[in-house]
């Protein structure tokens, strides 16, 4: 575990992570950021607490969004390799 310092919104947070996940943990907090000044420009007058929130709000949507189209991606390729083998069978291709 190594220590990594991230800056959210107005504070700072000292983390310890996994080496590998250092990358993946600075273009999050990237991300969170760039949302935060997205809400800022949008509605205006709100404090940082505000705007934290809505980014939660916004990433646990987009999360739910790429699970159900995770879940959709897989069901596909699953009944596409049974059109196949089913195909295969018919023309004797094994």
């Amino acid at each position: 575990m190594v220590p990594i310092n991230i800056l959210i919104g107005d504070r700072s947070y000292r983390i310890k992570i996994e080496p590998a996940d250092e990358e993946a943990v600075r273009k999050a907090t990237g991300i969170i950021n760039n949302k935060i000044i997205e809400f800022k420009t949008q509605f205006a007058g709100k404090d940082m607490q505000d705007y934290i929130a809505m980014v939660l709000v916004w990433f646990a949507t987009q999360q739910t969004d790429f699970s159900s189209r995770e879940i959709i991606e897989q069901e596909v390729e699953s009944k596409l390799e049974s059109m196949e083998k089913a195909i295969d069978k018919v023309l004797g291709v094994s």
